[in-house]
C-alpha cells in the first residue's frame, strides 16, 4: 500500500476596531482552487477590550464556515463522480 502526504495551508486575516472583529479564512487546495469563508465577533459594550478574544471567536466562526463549505464541495464532487445523489456528509 502506498501512502501520500498532502498539506493544506489555511490563511487567516483579521480586521478589527473597538467594537467588532472580522475574520477571513482561506485555504488553497492542491488543484489551485481556493475556498474562503468569513466570521465575525462583536464586543458587548460592558466587556473589556480584548482583541485576542475577538480574533479567537471570529476566527473560529470563519474556520467553521470554511469546514462547511469544504464538506459541501466534497459532497458535490462525490455526486458528480458517481452520477447520483449521495448520502449527506455529517460533521
Amino acid at each position: 500500500m502506498m501512502h501520500t502526504t498532502v498539506g493544506w495551508h489555511v490563511e487567516m486575516e483579521f480586521e478589527e476596531d473597538e467594537r467588532q472583529t472580522r475574520a477571513v479564512a482561506m485555504v488553497r487546495l492542491p488543484d489551485g482552487s481556493e475556498v474562503r469563508a468569513n466570521g465575525h465577533a462583536n464586543r458587548h459594550h460592558t466587556d473589556s477590550n480584548q482583541p485576542r478574544v475577538g480574533e479567537e471567536i471570529a476566527g473560529a466562526r470563519a474556520l467553521n464556515e470554511l469546514a462547511m463549505q469544504m464538506l459541501t464541495k466534497a459532497h458535490g464532487e462525490i455526486d458528480d463522480a458517481s452520477g447520483r445523489i449521495s448520502h449527506p456528509i455529517h460533521v
